[in-house]
């Protein structure tokens, strides 16, 4: 009897683990399509960043009016919500300044 009651319990464990492994399959599916779909969205949104930066740069002239070269400048955006056309070179020692600041805080 006890050897029964212990295949029993055996039996059990087996089939309540087969049934968690069909459970985390089905999630496994379900988290890879939802990946992939935030992934499609993320790409969206990247490509309509993209089109919108090559837009506002084929607007903006210099004092001269000749166009802004967008390989010397980046768009800025501060916590405010304002927006402002920086040298590339600022952006870059503006980032590494606050990275070393978040690095500080932990």
């Amino acid at each position: 009897v006890a050897a029964q009651k212990c295949r029993k319990r055996k039996l059990n464990a087996i089939l309540n683990l087969e049934e968690d492994v069909c459970n985390l399959q089905t999630q496994k599916e379900s988290l890879k399509k939802e990946h992939s779909q935030c992934s499609k969205s993320i790409n969206q949104m990247k490509q309509k960043l993209d089109n919108l930066y090559h837009d506002i740069f084929s607007r903006l002239r210099d004092d001269q009016g000749r166009p802004v070269n967008p390989c010397q400048y980046v768009i800025h955006c501060s916590s405010n919500g304002s927006v402002f056309i920086i040298p590339k070179h600022l952006a870059k020692s503006e980032q590494k300044q606050d990275n070393r600041k978040e690095q500080k805080q932990k």
